[in-house]
């Protein structure tokens, strides 16, 4: 057995248990337990209990003080619950037995005529006993009330004359929830009528609790003009659980104040506990000091406790948990027992957020089915089955801990906040997208990353406004691409081609690498004057495309290797011959032929090089197979297919039936679909094309149901018809030729057997409007396909009246 110092911090409730069953025999032991779970919830309260009642176990039969407070409290809540064997606590000051005592300082407590403490009257100006306090804070005794008006009645016409809405029931019933007793209802509508300004703006600076729960109730019962306060320090609307400095503030910024480095792991946080010598301890370090250790009866360490059962503590390793069938998804997996509903459950389903199926709520599953889950309030709707989260009192939760929003909240303020925990303006946009994201917890273990939080850190502590340039001194890579994102989707940036921008830094680095001053300046004309001037004026307030940021990229890689082959020759530009370009092109391993030869013109055109032929090669036609059955048979299975994703046939079926480029597709936004009555139409170009009824209702089910992966920062009207993974842009090309591929979508192939089927059944002038491509393509297509329409309408023309008229 070990000894009573070890029992104190080992198992504090049952050693409280065992003092309490040598005295008391009318009471069995788990009623006691059961009491001292009721008086004392805190663990260092029950070490505090238990300590002082081994150290004296006469307390139990004296009542007697100097002890703590919280032994008469358990005198009391025993003889409450029908002890007769323990005594009631006694008043320091008289010694009486009292059914109530109050608590004093120096671990004292008297009965309520001792510690009253007699003052002058400001009615009678005689020193008596206070009973109450008037409108002034002056003491009053029993036979001086304040007869100064009512303050109920000028509260309840102060707040009807302010709102309309609510008459004085309404006022008078929401301040009886708020506070009990008369003489606190009387001191808050005092407060109230002095000071009306606190139900509109000043709500930050009441003088007590209640005035805020007042607030509340008000609001509650259809007050439009009363509003909620907002914190002083992050100007959210939210419990204000805190004072400091005069004013009421919110639980997180008050953490946020009282954080210090802890002296186990150095994080700066609110310091959970202070160790002996006083030094500050976070909850992680607390729980792990050896004076919180206990003996796990399953593996014998000592270690934090998970659970305690009849047997005694457990660690998290140790915990029950069986092997059993979830009660709501019916996997057989390791499960612990749901305390909302007493059935196992796995811990998939435990970290699972969904819509509710009852109510539509996206919050954490909490019982029901995998398909039809339901939240906290719809698996039991009684509020007092339910806690609050301590710092939102909004989520209805078991534990005790604040919720994952209010969590993540906490966590972008220490990062983007500054000593008082306020988020700058240009940022309060993207604080409160992260917040406010259907998902806190995918948010939260975003923010949690290194890689995250060591850029979030550095934009909290740059004092310079938020923009593209500050940005561009952070290391690159893909988590600064996907913040950069959520700052122009949630307004904070605005938006810029990041694809034109990357190619600008490629290019310059390109032509900088070269060191030969005559070909870096030929590259850098080739570059930028010719390719980048060129794509700038294509795009003009549009953002460049893969394929065009690709096509640039490949050309200007061919001029740098052409140029690298010539250097390493011993050549330049000016002096390369044509047996030298023949020679280059005879070479097996040569690459990017067209894109050189493309280069090559051009240098002969700017006088670079002189004396050279690079001819080009005339498009005749696809190179790739033309099966037409193959095209139907893909459209059929698309349009009947129900296994497949709405997005992915609709993708599918404007590349097989239109012949639409990947890069078009994924630029398409809910703008282009025209919807009226019955009909879907949609532009690709000039003229709006009508949908045949199939593709038109998997169209309209698109418009209504996409949705991107971006689960921050998304926006609230995308407009984009299929959007991506990033917030407000949409799907890339990339992704959704990934996405055809995977389901037996050939995009090239596919694409050229629609241009050239549809060349031949349609003129190349009504294809281009129709399809929204160039007009020379249209009639390369047309030609390529074996219709010549322009000949078939000069033949008409030719024709005269009387055989035309004969053929109509």
């Amino acid at each position: 057995m070990t000894g009573p110092a070890e029992e104190v911090l080992a198992d504090p409730v049952g050693l409280v248990v065992r003092l309490v069953g040598n005295v008391e025999k009318h009471l069995d032991a788990a009623r006691v337990r059961d009491i001292v779970h009721a008086v004392v919830r805190a663990r260092a309260g029950r070490r505090s209990l238990a300590q002082a009642l081994h150290d004296d176990p006469s307390l139990l039969r004296t009542g007697q003080p100097p002890a703590p407070y919280c032994v008469a409290k358990l005198l009391m809540a025993l003889h409450d619950a029908g002890a007769q064997d323990v005594a009631l606590p006694r008043c320091g000051e008289c010694g009486r037995a009292c059914g109530y005592v109050g608590s004093s300082t120096g671990g004292r407590w008297g009965c309520s005529r001792c510690f009253d403490k007699p003052a002058v009257c400001a009615g009678c100006r005689e020193e008596r006993r206070v009973v109450s306090r008037d409108r002034r804070g002056e003491p009053r005794c029993a036979n001086c009330p304040d007869t100064d008006g009512d303050p109920l009645r000028e509260l309840a016409e102060l707040i009807t004359s302010l709102d309309p809405a609510l008459n004085a029931d309404a006022v008078l019933a929401a301040l009886g929830r708020a506070t009990v007793r008369p003489a606190g209802q009387r001191r808050l509508a005092w407060a109230v009528v002095a000071r009306p300004e606190l139900l509109t703006s000043a709500g930050c600076e009441a003088p007590t609790p209640a005035a805020l729960r007042f607030i509340d109730e008000l609001v509650k019962a259809g007050a439009t003009k009363v509003v909620r306060p907002a914190c002083p320090r992050c100007h959210g609307v939210k419990a204000l659980s805190k004072l400091l400095d005069g004013k009421r503030i919110c639980r997180a910024c008050f953490a946020h104040h009282a954080a210090v480095p802890c002296f186990g792991c150095g994080a700066v946080r609110e310091p959970a506990t202070r160790d002996a010598e006083g030094r500050p301890l976070c909850p992680n370090c607390m729980i792990r000091q050896p004076a919180n250790l206990e003996e796990c009866v399953g593996c014998g360490r000592r270690k934090p406790v998970a659970n305690r059962l009849p047997d005694g503590p457990r660690c998290q390793n140790c915990r029950p948990r069986v092997t059993a069938e979830c009660g709501i998804c019916g996997r057989t997996a390791l499960c612990d027992m749901s305390r909302a509903t007493g059935q196992p459950w796995c811990d998939r389903c435990q970290q699972r957020w969904v819509a509710c199926s009852s109510c539509g709520t996206v919050a954490q599953a909490r019982s029901g089915t995998w398909e039809a889950p339901l939240c906290a309030k719809c698996t039991n709707p009684d509020p007092d089955f339910w806690g609050r989260c301590p710092v939102c009192t909004v989520t209805w939760q078991l534990s005790p801990r604040p919720c994952q929003r209010c969590a993540l909240d906490q966590r972008v303020r220490d990062l983007l906040g500054d000593t008082t925990g306020a988020i700058r303006s240009e940022l309060s946009p993207f604080h409160a997208a992260l917040t406010s994201s259907e998902r806190p917890d995918v948010a939260f273990a975003w923010v949690s990353r290194s890689k995250a939080r060591d850029l979030l850190e550095r934009i909290g502590r740059d004092e310079r406004p938020v923009t593209h340039e500050v940005l561009d001194e952070l290391p690159p890579g893909k988590v600064l691409a996907h913040l950069r994102s959520v700052l122009v989707a949630t307004g904070a940036l605005a938006p810029r081609d990041e694809r034109l921008i990357a190619l600008e830094k490629w290019i310059t680095a390109t032509v900088q690498a070269r060191t030969d001053l005559a070909e870096r300046r030929i590259l850098h004309g080739y570059a930028v004057w010719h390719h980048l001037r060129r794509l700038r004026r294509r795009l003009g307030e549009d953002h460049a495309t893969r394929l065009q940021d690709l096509n640039v990229r490949c050309h200007v890689s061919a001029a740098d290797n052409f140029l690298t082959w010539l250097g390493g020759e011993g050549l330049t530009l000016g002096i390369c011959t044509q047996p030298d370009l023949e020679r280059w092109m005879a070479e097996p391993t040569v690459s990017y032929r067209d894109e050189t030869g493309h280069f090559v013109r051009w240098s002969l055109q700017h006088r670079h090089a002189s004396g050279l032929t690079y001819g080009t090669v005339r498009w005749t036609g696809p190179r790739g197979t033309i099966d037409s059955e193959k095209r139907w048979a893909d459209a059929r299975r698309l349009l009947n297919d129900d296994t497949l994703p709405t997005p992915d046939r609709v993708a599918g079926l404007l590349l097989i039936l239109y012949a639409q480029k990947i890069a078009t597709i994924s630029q398409l936004t809910v703008d282009d679909v025209q919807s009226d009555g019955d009909t879907v139409a949609i532009a690709f170009g000039t003229s709006p094309v009508v949908l045949p009824i199939p593709l038109a209702s998997l169209v309209r089910e698109l418009v209504a149901t996409r949705r991107g992966k971006a689960k921050i920062g998304t926006p609230d009207e995308a407009p984009w018809l299929f959007p991506g993974g990033h917030p407000g842009l949409p799907l890339t090309d990339s992704q959704i030729g990934k996405r055809l591929h995977k389901i037996g979508i050939r995009p090239k192939q596919d694409r050229s057997t629609a241009l050239f089927t549809l060349a031949t059944e349609v003129p190349a002038a009504i294809l281009a409007r129709m399809l929204g491509i160039h007009i020379k393509v249209a009639v390369q297509w047309q030609q390529a396909s074996g219709g010549d329409w322009a000949a078939y309408a000069a033949d008409v023309a030719q024709r005269n009246p009387d055989q035309h008229n004969s053929q109509g």
